[in-house]
């Protein structure tokens, strides 16, 4: 067990503000059991469905074949486990997890309407149920700035990654520099607006942009992936940089 992991808890940020680490593991839980029923129509919305590209060219780039097994972290409605699975087939294995039981609640509706039923284990990605090589494909999407030690999160998901397999990290990145005063603006004035007027929540949405803003650049995540001891590490800009998807293997 590494030194970190048995530290006491410390100082850890929520969004622009500093906090106990404890407090942050509860703050994030209410952030997501209060946006879970409006996290689909938020996401269309505050994106203008650009979510779903972003989504499908990660799933093309998963490259998941039928029999695969796959794990996707922190997966919410379930949109990556979905698609997951309809290229997985019926002799692959794709599991959808959640640290946050409202958002596993969420996803297991969703997945019903769609007529699909995937098992759903919520767990905290710094602490994976799971023994070592267990899976083909492991994924998070929009999930990882939301963790607390990125680092312990980041080897657990390689220590259940089968050698060859792979690990897709996509998540809100830095965007291109002539257009950060634009997104800026749209961040911090329409995103909390619109968490108001549609989620009646406009502190979980300020809490999106600041915790974005203090997420990892592509090149310090890319390191921190490579640390944790995935190789042949890389990522692509999507839409100028507004997000980000990381790509790396275990050998």
């Amino acid at each position: 067990m590494s030194e970190e992991r048995r530290a006491d808890p410390g100082a850890t940020h929520f969004g622009f503000e500093a906090v106990d680490e404890r407090a942050k593991a509860q703050k994030v839980a209410g952030v997501f059991d209060s946006v879970a029923t409006r996290y689909d129509l938020m996401n269309d919305l505050m994106s203008a469905g650009l979510h779903r590209l972003w989504k499908a060219f990660t799933v093309r780039q998963a490259d998941v074949r039928p029999g695969m097994r796959v794990l996707d972290i922190a997966g919410g409605t379930g949109d990556l486990a979905r698609a997951f699975a309809e290229r997985a087939g019926h002799d692959g294995l794709v599991v959808l997890s959640d640290i946050n039981m409202s958002m596993l609640h969420a996803g297991r509706d969703k997945l019903l309407d769609k007529g699909r039923m995937l098992p759903l284990v919520q767990c905290d990605a710094e602490r994976l149920p799971f023994a070592d090589d267990s899976f083909d494909v492991v994924s998070v999407a929009f999930g990882l700035r939301n963790m607390t030690h990125k680092d312990i999160a980041l080897a657990e998901m390689r220590r259940v990654i089968r050698p060859g397999g792979k690990l897709l990290v996509l998540e809100f990145s830095r965007v291109w520099a002539p257009l950060a005063p634009l997104y800026d603006a749209y961040s911090f004035s329409v995103l909390p607006w619109l968490g108001s007027k549609v989620a009646g929540d406009s502190d979980s949405y300020r809490y999106l942009a600041e915790s974005i803003r203090m997420h990892p650049p592509q090149e310090e995540l890319a390191r921190l992936m490579e640390h944790a001891g995935l190789e042949q590490v890389k990522w692509f800009n999507l839409t100028a940089g507004v997000c980000a998807l990381h790509v790396g293997r275990k050998s």
